[in-house]
């Protein structure tokens, strides 16, 4: 009798609260910020052996395999010297325009690499993601850390090229460490971006490599950045020195380079520029794509 009388605690209580009181929550819903931090946390030795994959796999039917890591861009710095330092003709006034066109080429490279295969990076996964519970900012993030592993094997032919050109040791090298940290920290912020948008856009891929060669050609990569300032009213070279990759280019190479031409003609600025915009990419970058976590995979 005396049980008869206790009443049910969950008894009467809606669908909602019921599923609160026993700290059930609603599937797929977005974490909250910081308990998506820590999951990725959590999974980095997944997302790092996802890319170390990943790269292994990117050569795995090639004849020479990782080789290509390193002919790719050289056979593509082969191509543009000839259009643009013997043709054209960019390399007059210019002590070292290998060098120079090589370093815009490899820095650019890792920005580009990264954009284009982060706009399939969770259409391209749907049946892992579908398959499997992680935090979809891991396919991104993947796909960074496989690009800057391909990097610093370019950076290993860039620096040789530097050295063969004739350019000396010099402190300013040092420079090229933390130039290449804040591009990475911008590249996974941008990665992201493009990732989600590219979830909601199939399309985005095939718009892409339009969008990248005319950021290219306005990055300064193939010739002097001071044909910015020759050419253009002053209102718009003040906007191109803003450009992140141009700032990034620019680090590497006067980092690398003796005498190369800097746009704003103040290292404190360029700086200070590429700071920001890894911040703000970077921070910017992760937040919008975790506001979409819980669409990922469906439809």
């Amino acid at each position: 009798m005396a049980n008869s009388t206790l009443a049910d605690p969950d008894s009467g209580l809606p669908p909602a609260q019921l599923a609160a009181r026993h700290g059930l929550r609603m599937a797929g819903q977005r974490p909250t910020l910081g308990a998506y931090s820590r999951q990725l946390w959590r999974y980095r030795h997944f997302i790092t052996a996802y890319a170390n994959a990943k790269l292994a796999a990117s050569f795995s039917n090639a004849r020479l395999g990782q080789l290509w890591q390193v002919l790719t861009p050289l056979s593509n710095a082969a191509v543009y010297y000839l259009i643009f330092g013997l043709v054209l003709q960019q390399s007059r006034g210019m002590d070292n325009f290998i060098a120079y066109l090589t370093a815009g080429l490899f820095i650019f490279n890792f920005t580009q690499t990264s954009v284009q295969q982060g706009t399939q990076a969770i259409s391209g996964n749907l049946g892992l993601i579908r398959a499997l519970h992680f935090p979809r900012a891991s396919l991104p993030l993947a796909i960074t850390i496989t690009q800057f592993q391909q990097l610093l094997g370019s950076m290993a032919v860039l620096i040789a090229i530097v050295l063969i050109t004739g350019e000396p040791i010099t402190l300013m090298w040092l420079m090229l460490v933390p130039a290449v940290l804040l591009q990475t920290v911008f590249n996974a912020g941008l990665t992201m971006t493009v990732a989600r948008l590219g979830a909601k856009a199939t399309d985005l891929k095939q718009v892409m490599p339009f969008i990248l060669r005319t950021w290219m050609y306005g990055s300064g990569v193939l010739y002097s950045v001071e044909l910015f300032a020759e050419n253009l009213p002053g209102w718009a070279t003040a906007i191109v020195q803003f450009n992140p990759m141009l700032v990034y280019i620019e680090l590497a190479r006067v980092a690398l380079l003796e005498n190369t031409p800097l746009l704003n003609d103040s290292l404190p600025l360029t700086w200070l520029v590429a700071i920001g915009w890894s911040l703000v990419m970077g921070l910017g970058g992760y937040l919008y794509f975790w506001r979409g976590e819980q669409e990922y995979g469906r439809g």
